[in-house]
């Protein structure tokens, strides 16, 4: 897992039914969740996620990631 100076972090987790990649924002609720094929697919989706969550404001973080705040 790994936070932003936005409060934004991205959780990385394998469970029964494959990876996913979750975006958890400032306030603990979940942005956006994507399942991948296997853990390489989400270690590198998240890798991106994590690129975005430095470089952009929270205002185009949720507009990119579909939860428009």
């Amino acid at each position: 897992m790994s936070v932003g100076d936005n409060g934004f972090r991205v959780v990385v987790r394998e469970d029964p039914h494959g990876w996913r990649v979750t975006i958890v924002g400032p306030d603990g609720g979940m942005l956006s969740e994507r399942a991948c094929r296997d853990g390489a697919e989400a270690r590198t989706y998240a890798s991106t996620v994590r690129q975005h969550i430095y470089w952009l404001s929270e205002e185009k973080l949720r507009s990119y990631y579909g939860a428009e705040g």
